[in-house]
């Protein structure tokens, strides 16, 4: 078998036409470079393998095994209606690329949206996975769904806000901080009026971003009124739709914050229903699980999808090192993408601030 050549700071800088200067700073987190090419050197170091003497230290230090003569095989368990989501394959992608690098596998399942308990004795049998090294449970499963995923006597990693008091490793993209981002730069731009509209029943993190929402706002020292926002759960698009354009015309907002992803288009078209452009009449903050293509330079908090997948995988290994150690709960915050859909609120002049 030909031995596979120690990759160095000179193969990843020839690939990337940069300097090794610049190639040792960026993994090290340094300043100095663009995020574009720090993502470049991180992702392409990865990809062949390459770790600092930092990065190999921590892996020491947490106890994550770096080799092993046993190649593992984990599962991703995503619901039927959820398999082509944009959310999951970015996850779905973070783990395979960490289990990869560690000589591992992540098998996707699809488990039938609504299943009953005999079925789902039948799935798990089916698909061995109670004889599996661990899942890793997503987001957007029903709860009843998700009990029983918990409750399987295999490792088990939530990529999600765990429920209360339960016995389980999680990771997941921090919400919460992403709406408090988001408000606060609204708020830089003198925008106080603004329209929540968001789903915050459904999941667990829709109710966790209402909350955030109602926290970022007292924080700027305003009440917020339910009643003046499109919030619960949608019933019918019809029906949101009309909503939306009801409180757009009544409660004039400066700005809207869109918190769930599937709302973009429809927030769109609602705003020209109602006679608003975005962001000239109305400016736009949305919490996205990507790039949209209906709005590329979206203002927005960056969503860690794909880190909390890597994340994951990590936290799985670490697990299984340290079967005895406390459950812990891992929030990945992002960076905020200062877009063009936000403009700032011109102040009337009876609120302007005069300096001699």
């Amino acid at each position: 078998m030909p031995i596979r050549k120690k990759v160095t700071l000179q193969h990843l800088a020839s690939q990337l036409n940069l300097s090794v200067h610049t190639v040792s700073k960026a993994l090290r987190g340094l300043p100095g470079m663009s995020e574009e090419t720090r993502k470049e050197v991180f992702n392409l170091a990865r990809s062949m393998g390459y770790r600092t003497k930092e990065q190999e230290r921590s892996l020491a230090v947490e106890l994550i095994p770096q080799f092993t003569t046993k190649p593992r095989t984990f599962r991703f368990i995503v619901i039927e209606k959820m398999r082509y989501s944009v959310l999951h394959q970015l996850i779905q992608k973070g783990l395979q690329d960490k289990m990869g690098e560690f000589g591992h596998c992540v098998e996707t399942l699809i488990l039938p949206d609504v299943i009953d308990t005999l079925t789902f004795g039948d799935w798990l049998e089916e698909n061995n996975v109670v004889y599996s090294d661990g899942i890793f449970i997503p987001p957007a499963i029903d709860e009843k769904l998700e009990r029983r995923l918990l409750a399987l006597q295999v490792p088990r990693i939530m990529i999600n806000f765990p429920p209360p008091s339960e016995k389980v490793d999680s990771v997941i993209w921090d919400v919460e901080s992403s709406i408090y981002q988001s408000v606060r730069y609204l708020m830089s731009m003198n925008h106080r009026f603004i329209l929540y509209i968001g789903d915050t029943v459904t999941y667990r993190g829709f109710g966790i971003r209402w909350r955030a929402f109602q926290g970022a706002m007292a924080e700027a020292g305003l009440e917020v009124d339910p009643d003046e926002h499109v919030i619960g759960k949608i019933s019918g698009k019809e029906k949101w739709r009309a909503e939306v354009i009801d409180k757009l015309r009544r409660t004039k907002p400066s700005a809207i914050l869109a918190a769930v992803p599937f709302d973009l288009a429809w927030i769109y078209y609602a705003c020209s229903a109602a006679g608003l452009r975005i962001p000239e009449d109305c400016s736009l903050i949305g919490l996205q699980d990507e790039r949209n293509e209906l709005a590329p330079s979206l203002t927005r908090p960056i969503l860690l999808i794909y880190d909390s997948g890597i994340r994951a995988a990590e936290r799985m290994l670490w697990r299984l090192a340290n079967p005895l150690q406390p459950y812990e709960s891992t929030l990945l915050q992002g960076p905020f993408f200062d877009g063009d859909t936000v403009l700032p609120r011109s102040l009337p002049k009876s609120c302007s601030v005069h300096h001699k």
